[in-house]
């Protein structure tokens, strides 16, 4: 029984950091945090050492969900071109979600500002791991440069997360036609 409690407090805090975290960003207090969980701060303790750690489990657990959103993970993605593009098209998509603030990994990288912080590493991975999945895709679709698209792609996608989820600007018709321009430009297949 004290392991179902453990597990369900556990995930209670990290469904209540994930929440907190992406709407109001890092700088949320332990009790907001336990509050919006239903747990004590002893029992937040009991199971993490501090807030960034927390943090950092919260963004870890959310990761295999948010890169299934994007990219077609064991699903054939049609050509590596298509691929690519499929992620532009689904973050076009879920942009125009109201709940939407941009990629939660971008936002804690900007606002933890600390390269050493534990959820700066979940974050700078999260990030690492779409660039290595442009740079495959780019590298198996013939582009002449395949390390540049990768690094172009991400500027594209981190500014298009950001503008859209400050609500700066709206995504549809513009962030995969930007993209596929970058594409031909590479000689991307």
């Amino acid at each position: 029984m004290a392991t179902t409690d453990k597990a369900s407090t556990r995930d209670r805090l990290l469904d209540a950091a994930a929440e907190l975290f992406y709407r109001d960003g890092v700088s949320i207090g332990v009790e907001a945090l336990c509050r919006t969980a239903g747990v004590s701060k002893r029992s937040m303790y009991q199971l993490f050492t501090s807030k960034d750690e927390v943090l950092a489990a919260s963004l870890e657990r959310r990761l295999p969900a948010y890169e299934a959103q994007l990219t077609p993970g064991s699903q054939p993605a049609g050509t590596p071109r298509e691929g690519i593009l499929r992620v532009f098209e689904r973050l076009e998509e879920v942009s125009t979600e109201p709940a939407y603030q941009g990629c939660p990994y971008l936002a804690a990288l900007v606002e933890l500002k600390d390269p050493e912080h534990p959820a700066s590493v979940v974050a700078r991975g999260a990030k690492e791991r779409l660039k290595d999945y442009f740079r495959t895709q780019a590298e198996e679709g013939g582009a002449r440069d395949p390390e540049l698209l990768a690094r172009q792609l991400m500027l594209v996608f981190d500014g298009a997360s950001a503008r859209a989820g400050a609500r700066v600007e709206t995504l549809g018709g513009l962030a995969v036609p930007t993209v596929t321009t970058l594409l031909d430009a590479a000689g991307m297949k």
